[in-house]
């Protein structure tokens, strides 16, 4: 183990390890350990319902069955599909180009990720936080004095948004 001059902390075994923060003593008692508490075993899963298994690969390999022949199964025949479906469904078999606008959507999926990490990088720098806050604040403190303090501002901002949404929306 060690001479008598040192101490010498050793491990027993892999499920121990030596606890640095007791006071050593001397070479000739053994070392302070603390052993670490086992796992509990992994629990056995049983299979409660066996019926219930069987009877799902039962309508499992019927309606493998029945899109083989080409008859729907009678739980899709019945099914209808939310109004919200069938207007994207309408919507993307309109599509010409469906290539382009797959490669625009992916790109604004890529587009959306990539800022986002951008904004996490920028906000976890210590000084630009604080700066682009203080930036907003004093842009929200000039808009409202330019727009909406005094009546006549108001009521031309109020117009300027009715004429942005006839605009958008379109005169009916």
């Amino acid at each position: 183990m060690a001479s008598s001059s040192t101490s010498a902390l050793t491990i027993s075994s892999s499920s121990t390890f030596v606890d640095t923060k007791a006071p050593r003593q001397s070479a000739g008692s053994s070392p302070q350990c603390v052993s670490l508490p086992t796992l509990p075993p992994p629990p056995v899963q049983t299979q409660k319902r066996p019926w219930k298994s069987t009877a799902y690969c039962r309508k499992l390999a019927r309606n493998v069955i029945a899109m083989a022949t080409g008859e729907a199964p009678a739980e899709v025949a019945t099914a209808e599909t939310p109004e919200i479906i069938q207007t994207v469904q309408e919507a993307w078999d309109k599509v010409e180009d469906k290539y382009a606008v797959s490669s625009l959507a992916v790109a604004g999926v890529v587009a959306l990720w990539g800022s986002t990490g951008m904004i996490s990088a920028i906000d976890r720098l210590p000084l630009i936080p604080g700066v682009l806050e203080l930036v907003g604040i004093g842009y929200s403190g000039w808009f409202a004095y330019k727009n909406l303090v005094f009546k006549p501002d108001r009521e031309a901002l109020l117009q300027k948004v009715k004429d942005t949404y006839k605009e958008i929306i379109g005169s009916s």
